[in-house]
């Protein structure tokens, strides 16, 4: 064996190795990847696709001799760029899917060279397992406060506020890039993946003291397209709530304010709201959609508060969330930042008490 036999390390050594390179397909890397890992495919989609199929039909030596020859190529680019200017003592964690030929080629030159590159043992399949088991056991760890209110009362405005107060927050609506409702995608900012959405979840979690407490939104089983884990949504549901109150005044400026997007697109809003035919009825549909675009959003707003998402928010969190009867009633001061931040502090100040 070589004297400079790259290392395997377990997932429990992967913080000593912060720089991470992911040798995995692009698509492969877009779908999930650790924290903070660099994309540098030694095979493309196009190129293992290729591969994989030549091995299916030639056998593996065929296989390997082409894929060897794409592999080398794309070793001595990343020789050429991301290992150029690296100190002699620098050692990445090189993984693929399961710690296979993929990782092990680029190590083993890195090593040759004289790099002390690591590889992740088991690869980035390891890596999901250990996210998915972690996910199943931490929440129930924390002291979770759930921050409840109708749509439109603030919460992840408080959230934001508490988190810049140095509270724990997990804010899953901002993991999911999604404000979990019907007109809740963000512009220009698609949704990540189920996987990559529970890793920065793990994430997260995994930054959080135990002894202190951890705030988090009352969240439906989904966010758009992505599902809270169950174990988290368990912790969730049984903890005690702390309710936004807010006007309805205020809660519809405050949602003009958020969803500014479509009162610029009242073509695109009316379609979204035709989802809701079903629920409401043709008529009432159309009434809507007349008012956005005649551009009467406070009055279609307040509308939608009141027969739609008001009663559809009291029914889920009597059913799901056994802490809303009793959650203290918190109010800010008005809907800008500072307000919040006002009643973040005083939030945070009575964690304690």
């Amino acid at each position: 064996m070589s004297a400079r036999a790259p290392r395997t390390v377990g997932v429990d050594a992967i913080a000593l190795h912060p720089e991470r390179i992911d040798v995995r397909s692009p698509s492969e890397f877009a779908d999930d990847h650790l924290p903070d890992a660099i994309s540098c495919p030694v095979l493309d989609d196009a190129e293992r696709a290729q591969v994989g199929t030549l091995h299916a039909q030639s056998g593996a030596f065929e296989a390997r001799k082409v894929g060897a020859a794409f592999v080398s190529r794309r070793i001595a680019d990343i020789l050429e760029t991301v290992a150029h200017d690296r100190p002699r003592d620098w050692s990445p964690l090189v993984y693929c899917w399961r710690g296979g030929k993929r990782s092990e080629s680029l190590a083993h030159v890195l090593n040759e060279i004289g790099f002390p590159a690591v590889r992740l043992d088991g690869g980035y399949r390891t890596w999901r397992r250990h996210v998915v088991a972690r996910l199943a056991a931490l929440p129930a760890t924390f002291r979770f406060r759930v921050v409840c209110g109708l749509t439109g009362s603030g919460k992840s405005r408080l959230l934001a506020a508490l988190a810049a107060q140095g509270a724990q927050v997990l804010d899953l609506e901002a993991l999911a890039r999604h404000r979990g409702s019907l007109l809740g995608d963000l512009p220009g900012a698609p949704q990540p993946s189920q996987k990559a959405f529970e890793t920065a979840m793990h994430e997260a979690c995994a930054g959080f003291d135990p002894g202190r407490p951890v705030y988090v939104e009352s969240e439906s089983r989904r966010i758009g397209a992505l599902q809270v884990p169950d174990a988290l949504l368990a912790a969730m549901r049984k903890a005690p709530c702390l309710r936004v109150e807010l006007a309805t005044p205020a809660r519809v400026a405050l949602l003009e304010e958020e969803y500014a997007h479509f009162l610029a697109d009242p073509e695109a809003l009316a379609a979204r709201l035709s989802r809701l035919k079903d629920m409401h009825g043709l008529a009432t549909i159309e009434r809507w959609s007349a008012l956005a675009r005649a551009g009467a959003f406070d009055a279609l707003v307040a509308e939608l508060l009141e027969v739609h998402y008001d009663p559809t928010y009291a029914r889920a969190m009597s059913k799901n969330y056994a802490g809303f009867a009793a959650a203290s009633p918190v109010s800010p001061d008005g809907i800008a930042m500072p307000a919040w931040r006002a009643l973040a502090r005083e939030i945070v100040a009575g964690e304690d008490t």
